[in-house]
């Protein structure tokens, strides 16, 4: 009821083709977002894992975490959503739904860039701080979860915050294997023979929207990174005075 109430107040501001075409562009984005936030909560979750194998000390768990990150770093997100929409089925003669093939490619995605982030906030906290925990008897689990995360997760939180970005715009690849989100909608209304979807005027109102949805998080990552410098500024200045 409220969808349709949106649809004839754009119609009814806009007219016809135009209001259609917005509300339908608007509607998709709900998609987009859906997408960005599985991928990005399922590609902590598999990052986190990857993150905990590579500062292992076990040097097998660091072989295989550098092999997953080496792997899908170096792999294109457009080449994991054909390989899994389309390749894999294909392959295997089995029916993947887009929802499934779009989840599956950008939390590996997600979880190769996001392990990398993290391991690198981790191994940013002075090796001292490893020395002191073991010195007062503490083990390497202990250590990590009491002493390097609570440090290591005010380092990461900008950059973590600025990946989001990155996982929005990723999102907009999956229309190649038949999601159905801002961009395939846009495509389909942009190559339509209708007055008024015009690609001179559809992709601008697109690129609109992916701003909308990227900006606010790009300044609350600059925000993050400002107001961490001046926290270690301080902390620096309080060690100094000490």
């Amino acid at each position: 009821m409220e969808d349709r109430t949106m649809r004839d107040l754009l119609i009814a501001l806009l007219g016809k083709p135009e209001g259609i075409i917005l509300f339908q562009l608007l509607e998709a984005t709900q998609f987009t977002i859906y997408l960005s936030l599985i991928a990005f909560l399922g590609g902590g979750i598999v990052g986190g894992l990857i993150t905990l194998m590579r500062i292992t000390p076990s040097k097998t768990s660091k072989r295989l975490a550098v092999s997953y990150i080496w792997l899908f770093q170096s792999t294109p997100l457009l080449m994991m959503l054909f390989l899994t929409g389309l390749g894999l089925p294909r392959l295997l003669g089995v029916d993947v739904n887009p929802w499934t093939a779009a989840v599956i490619s950008l939390v590996i995605y997600a979880s190769a860039y996001l392990s990398d982030v993290w391991r690198g906030a981790v191994e940013s906290v002075p090796t001292g701080q490893w020395e002191g925990a073991r010195s007062v008897g503490l083990g390497f689990l202990p250590t990590l979860r009491l002493v390097i995360l609570p440090q290591a997760f005010r380092i990461a939180l900008a950059p973590t915050v600025g990946f989001m970005v990155q996982i929005i715009k990723g999102t907009s690849l999956a229309y190649i294997i038949g999601f159905h989100d801002l961009m395939a909608i846009g495509k389909r209304w942009a190559n339509a023979p209708v007055d008024g979807s015009e690609p001179f005027i559809i992709f601008p109102i697109m690129a609109l929207i992916y701003f909308a949805l990227c900006y606010p998080l790009t300044l609350w990552s600059r925000h993050l990174e400002r107001r961490l410098g001046s926290i270690n500024k301080r902390e620096k200045v309080a060690v100094a005075a000490a």
